[in-house]
């Protein structure tokens, strides 16, 4: 099992930038394809950023550009760099490991940190 725990969610004015930790625990996720989601009231949970054991990347269209997710693998941590933020990327944010080869299947959830953008 992995357990993940989300840090540096905070209020910020539009322009701004914010960087969110995600840290494991229980077992490694080197291995895994990890990715940020974000989610607010009324809205489905969208997919942020992934990134795969092999660095490998992808991003919503909302976000390219302005985004960046890293890992470090020592550090069993991965991150969601924030850059000019939009009062619409407002949401409560989650980091998810995939540890599926040939499937796409988030198995494990943090409890998620809020990010308020003001304009």
């Amino acid at each position: 099992q992995v357990q993940l725990v989300e840090s540096g969610g905070g209020l910020v004015q539009a322009g701004g930038s914010l960087r969110l930790s995600c840290a494991a625990s229980g077992r490694t996720f080197s291995s895994y394809k990890v990715g940020w989601f974000r989610q607010t009231p009324g809205k489905q949970r969208e997919l942020v950023a992934a990134i795969t054991s092999g660095g490998s990347t992808n991003y919503a269209d909302s976000v390219k550009g302005r985004f960046a997710i890293s890992r470090d693998s020592a550090k069993n941590t991965m991150y969601l760099q924030m850059n000019s933020l939009k009062p619409e990327d407002t949401a409560v944010y989650y980091c998810a490991a995939d540890p599926n080869l040939r499937t796409v299947y988030y198995a494990y959830w943090g409890q998620g940190t809020q990010v308020t953008v003001s304009s």
